[in-house]
C-alpha cells in the first residue's frame, strides 16, 4: 500500500480544472447561490498551490461580454504573471455559446444568421486569447446546438451551419498558424431538449465530414457524466476515441444514470466504473489532457471546493494504482491468459481482403457446437477476484 503522499498530483499526472469548477457557487435551477465567488485569478492560483498541472477557461469565466480592451489587456497580463509564478499552464480555451440569451436558440445552429456570425466572430477572439496563453487545445460544447421542437429546425441543415464553422475556424487557426487542436464535447441533452451530437460516434461521424484538411486537428473530449446520461458506458465510449485516435482530451466527473447532469466529482458514484476508464489510459499510454470537469457539491463552502479539487486528483491517482496492482495480479493474469487463450492460427485471417484469404476462410470446417463447449470463460471469478481487489481484501 502506498503512504498517503505518494497520492499527490505531479506535472506527469497532466490533471487540469476548468476555472468554472472553482467558479460553481452552487447555484441550481431550484435554488440560489450558496457560496461567496471565487474569481478566475483566484481559481487559477489556488489550482496551481494544489499541485493541478493546468486549467480550462471560458472566455466570460476571465472577463463579461462587452469588457473593454483595457480590461481584457489588464486581466491577461494578471494571468500571465500568475501562471510565470506558479508554473500552471492554461491547456485549453473556450468559448461561452450557451449563457447570453442571444443563445437562446443556439449559436452555430441559430436561425437567424446574424447570431450565427456573430458566434463565430466570438470563437475567433476566444481563440486568439487561448493561443496567447499558450492553449494547446480549443473546446467545443454545443450547450445550445440542438431543439425542442422539432418542427423549428432542419437538422441536416443545422449540421451543415456546424460543419460550416467549424471548417471556417480550423482554417482561421491554420491562417494564425497557431500550435492548437479542436475538440467536440458530445451530450445527449440539456440545456436543450435534444443536443446534436449526442455521442462519441456522432461527433467521429460528423469529424470525417469536414474539409480533409481539418479532420485531423478535430478530435472529441467525451465527458463521463455527458455518456451516462444517455445510458451508455464511458469505458467503451472512450475506447472507440481512442481506437479512432481521436481521444484528445479527457472530461472527467461522475453520472448516476439517465439522469439531469449531475456533474459530480470523479469516482463518487461508480468507482468501480472509474476504474476501468484509468485502466484504460493505462494500458492505452494516454498522454493528454486529464480535465476535471464537476462542481463541488451545493452544501460546501470555499473551503469545501479546494476538498473537492484535491479529491479529484487523489482518486484518480488511487485508481491508477489499482491498475498497476489488477495489471501484475497474478490470479488475475492467469484467468485472462485462460480466458483469451486460443488458436494463434486463426489470427488475422480476414485482417486484409484477398481472394486467397476469402478461399481460405471459406474452405475452413467449423463445428459451432464443438467451439460452444471448448472454451471455459469464468467471468463470476474474474469479476469477482476484480472486486475484492478494488475493495482491499486481495
Amino acid at each position: 500500500m502506498s503512504s498517503m503522499s505518494s497520492y499527490a498530483p505531479s506535472a506527469s499526472d497532466k490533471f487540469a480544472f476548468g476555472v468554472w469548477c472553482v467558479m460553481n457557487r452552487g447555484r441550481d435551477p431550484f435554488g440560489d447561490v450558496t457560496r461567496r465567488p471565487i474569481d478566475a485569478l483566484k481559481a487559477v492560483r489556488g489550482l496551481a498551490e494544489r499541485g493541478a498541472w493546468g486549467f480550462e477557461f471560458h472566455d466570460n469565466d476571465i472577463f463579461p461580454i462587452g469588457a473593454s480592451a483595457a480590461r481584457v489587456r489588464r486581466t491577461m497580463s494578471e494571468l500571465k504573471k500568475i501562471m510565470r509564478d506558479t508554473g500552471i499552464r492554461c491547456c485549453s480555451g473556450t468559448t461561452n455559446l450557451f449563457y447570453h440569451p442571444v443563445f437562446k436558440d443556439g449559436a452555430f445552429t441559430s436561425n437567424d444568421p446574424k447570431v450565427r456570425a456573430y458566434a463565430v466572430q466570438k470563437v475567433m477572439n476566444a481563440i486568439d486569447l487561448a493561443a496567447e496563453l499558450g492553449a494547446q487545445n480549443f473546446l467545443f460544447w454545443g450547450g445550445r446546438e440542438g431543439a425542442e421542437v422539432d418542427f423549428a429546425k432542419d437538422p441536416v441543415v443545422s449540421a451543415k451551419r456546424f460543419r460550416d464553422a467549424l471548417n471556417f475556424l480550423c482554417a482561421y487557426v491554420r491562417q494564425n498558424r497557431y500550435a492548437m487542436t479542436f475538440t467536440i464535447e458530445p451530450k445527449p441533452n440539456e440545456p436543450r431538449g435534444d443536443m446534436y451530437l449526442p455521442s462519441v460516434g456522432n461527433a467521429l461521424a460528423f469529424i470525417a465530414t469536414l474539409d480533409k484538411a481539418n479532420q485531423k486537428m478535430v478530435g472529441v473530449n467525451p465527458e463521463v457524466a455527458h455518456i451516462k446520461m444517455a445510458g451508455l458506458n464511458p469505458y467503451h465510449e472512450f475506447a472507440q476515441a481512442i481506437e479512432a485516435g481521436r481521444l484528445f482530451e479527457l472530461h472527467l466527473n461522475d453520472q448516476k444514470p439517465v439522469r439531469y447532469d449531475q456533474d459530480l466529482a470523479f469516482g463518487s458514484a461508480d468507482l468501480k466504473e472509474c476504474f476501468f476508464i484509468v485502466k484504460l489510459m493505462v494500458d492505452h499510454r494516454f498522454d493528454g489532457i486529464k480535465a476535471f470537469d464537476c462542481h463541488p457539491y451545493r452544501t460546501e463552502d470555499e473551503d469545501g471546493v479546494w476538498d473537492f479539487v484535491e479529491r479529484n486528483m487523489r482518486t484518480y491517482k488511487i485508481l491508477e494504482e489499482k491498475v498497476h496492482e489488477a495489471n501484475q495480479n497474478r490470479e488475475l493474469c492467469a484467468l485472462l491468459e485462460e480466458i483469451r487463450a486460443g488458436d494463434k492460427a486463426f489470427d488475422g485471417l480476414y485482417r486484409r481482403f484477398t481472394p486467397a484469404a476469402a478461399r481460405k476462410l471459406k474452405g475452413i470446417r467449423f463445428d459451432p457446437d464443438r467451439l460452444a463447449r471448448g472454451r471455459k470463460l469464468a467471468y463470476e471469478k474474474l469479476d469477482q477476484l476484480l472486486t475484492e481487489l478494488l475493495l482491499g481484501v486481495r
